[in-house]
């Protein structure tokens, strides 16, 4: 046998991987969140792949500033990577990396685990607020669930098989804490007046 360069017989690799790379490891930065945290969307599923593996092996350079769009001319890209602004893929219904028409990757749903997690950072931030300040949030949620049950009930006139949303208990008990504590100040109110 020769001792040509190449024609030696394969050997194992030196150092086997035990563990597997992971970004965050070590680095334990605000950048490092940030991208780990990034939603991909509006890409086909093979540009979506490589900007994963752009964010997991830690090669994913954020932009500092928006880039210009290669159909509009405007400078509208936020995303690294991407060479059409959302506006012109959506309309042009074409990736926004490649630039090609191919199925669009929408972007995912979160997680059960990361909606506990926004549950449970909601929940701490209620508590941190004062009375006036929960009361006008449970006011803008009871306006929400008020339009969307106006909007469902005037699509069940047009479609019986619609069934109204309702509102969550949460929000209900909110209501009715909020209509207890109101009766004493407004009798304060009352008496000022008088």
């Amino acid at each position: 046998m020769s001792t040509k360069k190449g024609n030696s017989p394969k050997k194992a690799q030196r150092h086997q991987n035990t563990k597997s790379y992971k970004n965050d490891r070590h680095d334990t930065s605000k950048k490092t969140k940030q991208i780990n945290s990034l939603v991909v969307g509006g890409v086909c599923a093979r540009c979506r792949e490589i900007i994963e593996w752009r964010k997991k092996f830690n090669k994913y350079k954020p932009l500092a500033t928006p880039k210009k769009c290669v159909r509009c001319d405007q400078k509208s890209i936020k995303h690294a990577y991407h060479t059409v602004c959302s506006r012109c893929a959506q309309q042009a219904k074409v990736c926004e990396k490649c630039g090609q028409s191919q199925e669009i990757v929408a972007k995912s749903e979160p997680t059960p685990a990361e909606r506990a997690s926004e549950d449970s950072a909601l929940q701490q931030e209620l508590t941190a607020m004062t009375e006036r300040q929960r009361r006008t949030f449970f006011r803008h949620v009871e306006k929400g669930n008020r339009d969307e049950t106006t909007e469902s009930a005037s699509a069940s006139h047009d479609d019986p098989a619609a069934q109204p949303s309702t509102s969550t208990t949460s929000d209900l008990s909110a209501s009715e804490d909020d209509d207890e504590l109101l009766e004493p100040h407004e009798s304060i109110a009352d008496e000022l007046g008088s």
